[in-house]
């Protein structure tokens, strides 16, 4: 490729529909993700996510701090170390939040992102197995299935959510965005639909794709971005952009990348001994997380722990290969159900997702499924209070990203996921389910009371690997605001973020649709941007 009009740095979910849009808008687009392709058949097929997570080829296996709200635990926090970024290594639920998540964007200074303005850009990403209606899209990049491993007792789940007196949704992506349903998965024909399988893999005219970059910071002279230095096979060369540079790194890497390269809290660079470019205090700020706990039971109908083994386990692989269903295209859920614990919140604060399967742990820390028939439903908050941060260990680019974060940090949060518990224990009483529970096994009968709950939620409870928030969206007198609502960075022209750290809070569910719609907007935003600068 000639010399760039543009350099998008992260191949991950934003990044990939980001260079993918811009190229189709006419620009020559160099795309730079450290990591390597997708197509790796670990990556596609879904019921392999298990053995990515957590493994350094696929996954950067980041660790917090020691969260003293989980007893001192120092957490994994993965982040996706392959083209598609997250998108080719979760646990594949698409779900777009909720309605009220992107109106209060709008509120807190995020003007144009509200769900009405968000909406068309979900559609035109989206290709729905259920169909194209006034919310869904079909035909675009990427493709939205239905769950291909069904058990009966999935279906009952969702009868006993009904007749714990929560309501049925026939579509959580769609008009009700409240209430009970089957999961759609980011799939296509059983296989793992990353964003970079949605955007990439028929590549636009005018994009070229750099892998195992990795890029050490971001140029810039007299107030803009002028390109990027990078690290590729031990050789380190400076690449220019002629109108730009687009980060999409992460709500963990963009943040370090910023202050690698001078744009950050001023005190924290001096400290590191980095020159300032831009002081920018809300870079690194503002991480949140889902914290979820499990609830296991066993069970006597068939679930998939019982597919996974013997002869039972062959037959599966002839289902993917043959028909492309069964057990080994499984995503992380089942079903779920999206509720309220408390009446007079404006939308709900808790996702519970049923799961016809259910793991132990290791001596070793690691996830076996269990030998016994069990399901699994996951109670997790969804707009919780804590907020941490992301900072720099030193100056050396290499050096992984400081997380601080207390998952737990505000009681009221535990306090609600205790809520979601109890009501997800009430839900396996209901008729529709009941005589299929044999045993509860996490966190156990014995644990009866709130005060008991809460001692295992204070062990138990995970991250959900959504982190979000470390570059703020924001209104201009917002002085924690890392870029505007036009996706630009502060004080910095020819420079715009756009991936799951600009989200200003964490919306409902799980957030890589979201970050996908990112990456779509913010297209049109850097491309109306340069249109205007042609123009004056």
């Amino acid at each position: 490729m000639q010399q760039a009009d543009l350099i998008v740095i992260g191949g991950g979910s934003a990044g990939a529909a980001c260079a993918a849009r811009l190229a189709q808008g006419g620009k020559r687009v160099l795309l730079i993700e450290a990591g390597k392709s997708d197509s790796d058949i670990r990556s596609r097929v879904p019921a392999l996510m298990a053995s990515i997570v957590h493994t350094p080829d696929f996954d950067w296996c980041y660790s917090a701090e020691p969260d003293p709200s989980v007893g001192g635990r120092p957490d994994v926090w993965p982040a996706g170390k392959r083209l598609g970024g997250g998108s080719a290594i979760n646990g594949m639920m698409f779900i777009r939040g909720h309605r009220w998540d992107y109106d209060h964007w709008a509120e807190l200074g995020a003007t144009g992102w509200d769900y009405a303005s968000v909406l068309p850009y979900f559609r035109r990403m989206e290709d729905n197995e259920r169909g194209e209606d006034e919310w869904r899209g079909k035909g675009g990049p990427i493709a939205v299935s239905e769950v291909r491993s069904r058990y009966a007792v999935t279906d009952e789940w969702i009868e006993a959510v009904q007749q714990a007196g929560y309501p049925r949704s026939l579509d959580l992506n769609g008009r009700e965005a409240e209430g009970v349903d089957h999961i759609q998965l980011s799939q296509r024909r059983g296989l793992r639909h990353s964003a970079a399988a949605g955007y990439l893999r028929n590549r636009p005219a005018g994009l070229e794709i750099m892998l195992e970059a990795q890029v050490l910071r971001i140029e810039t002279a007299n107030g803009r971005a002028t390109g990027v230095t990078v690290r590729r096979a031990g050789q380190t060369q400076t690449l220019t952009a002629r109108e730009g540079v687009v980060l999409c790194a992460g709500a963990l890497n963009t943040p370090r990348l910023l202050m690698l390269s001078g744009i950050g809290p001023e005190k924290e660079l001096r400290h590191h001994g980095i020159e300032v470019v831009q002081d920018l205090p809300g870079v690194g700020r503002n991480l949140q997380e889902h914290p979820g706990v499990h609830l296991v039971n066993a069970v006597n109908a068939r679930t998939l722990n019982d597919d996974a083994r013997g002869l039972s386990g062959l037959r599966q692989v002839l289902a993917l290969a043959i028909r492309r269903s069964g057990a080994l295209t499984t995503g992380i859920g089942h079903a779920q159900a999206f509720i309220k614990s408390r009446a007079d919140l404006p939308a709900p604060n808790l996702q519970l997702a049923f799961s016809a399967f259910a793991f132990d742990v290791t001596e070793k820390g690691n996830l076996a499924l269990r030998k016994e028939s069990s399901v699994s439903t996951f109670v997790a908050l969804m707009r919780p209070q804590s907020r941490g941060r992301v900072t720099l260990r030193s100056a050396d680019p290499d050096a992984a990203p400081r997380i601080e974060h207390m998952l737990l940090g505000n009681n009221d949060d535990a306090e609600q996921l205790i809520d979601g518990l109890e009501i997800a224990r009430r839900i396996m009483a209901q008729p529709a389910i009941a005589p299929h529970v044999t045993s509860e096994v996490r966190p156990g009968a014995s644990l009866s009371t709130r005060e008991a709950l809460e001692h295992y939620v204070r062990a138990a409870t995970i991250p959900m690997y959504h982190p979000v928030g470390t570059a703020k969206m924001g209104a201009v007198d917002d002085p924690e605001a890392v870029v505007g609502p036009d996706c630009r960075l502060r004080g910095i022209d020819g420079l715009w973020v756009a991936d799951a750290s600009i989200m200003p809070t964490i919306p409902q569910g799980n957030t890589n649709a979201t970050a996908i719609m990112i990456g779509e907007r913010a297209s049109d935003l850097v491309l109306g941007a340069l249109r205007q600068e042609l123009a004056a």
